[in-house]
């Protein structure tokens, strides 16, 4: 029996290829893969290491500002914010320093700073990150945290349309993601947290906190 790594309730059989399983939580919906074929922190870090994430790249920009454009438009000049798993070349926070935002950022990896996960801040974007969550509950629970009430928590990650569609999702097919969110987890999530849930693009979310 697994146990879902967001909420813990049971979960079901969901799909299989040649690599892993994957699990449905009838509850919170999320799917996850198979616990056992999780790389280690070496082999994760070493697969991160093949993405070029560059600054200077117009067409990253372009990607990131998927979610930065709607976002600055929520926020005022001055507003302290934490760039969550920012990876080797951050990115999002510079776009957003240059929209006179004040940024810091971490990455468990590449830019690590316990201090920054002690403060709060008005809003907290990951982009790229939350299907990288090993232990979703907690990670959750820590991001929630990090923002004043009124704040927002702005995530990028592509959404499970449906089982069929999940057989030939290449987004499954790279080993460092191992959870997959719907729409329904994250109301899930807005109802677990007293998160405001809106999906201003066809990949981006802003959880609101109450």
């Amino acid at each position: 029996m697994l146990l879902c790594p967001l909420c813990s309730h049971q979960t079901d059989p969901y799909a299989e290829d040649r690599r892993r399983a994957y699990f449905h939580c009838p509850q919170c919906d999320l799917v996850s893969a198979d616990p056992e074929t999780n790389l280690d922190a070496t082999e994760e870090k070493a697969y991160y290491d093949l993405h070029e994430n560059n600054p200077a790249d117009p067409g990253y920009r372009r990607f990131l500002s998927r979610l930065a454009q709607p976002l600055i438009g929520l926020l005022r000049p001055g507003m302290r914010g934490l760039d969550y798993g920012c990876g080797p070349g951050p990115t999002l926070s510079l776009m957003l320093e240059e929209a006179r935002m004040i940024m810091e950022v971490h990455d468990p990896y590449y830019c690590p700073n316990p201090s920054a996960l002690h403060r709060r801040y008005d809003f907290v974007t990951c982009t790229e990150v939350v299907e990288h969550f090993h232990h979703p509950d907690q990670e959750w629970a820590r991001l929630v945290e990090l923002i004043v009430p009124g704040g927002c928590l702005a995530i990028m990650t592509k959404l499970v349309i449906s089982r069929e569609r999940f057989a030939s999702w290449h987004y499954k097919d790279d080993p460092t993601h191992i959870g997959f969110y719907s729409p329904q987890t994250f109301a899930w999530l807005g109802a677990r947290f007293g998160l405001e849930v809106e999906r201003v693009d066809q990949d981006v979310i802003f959880l609101q906190k109450r």
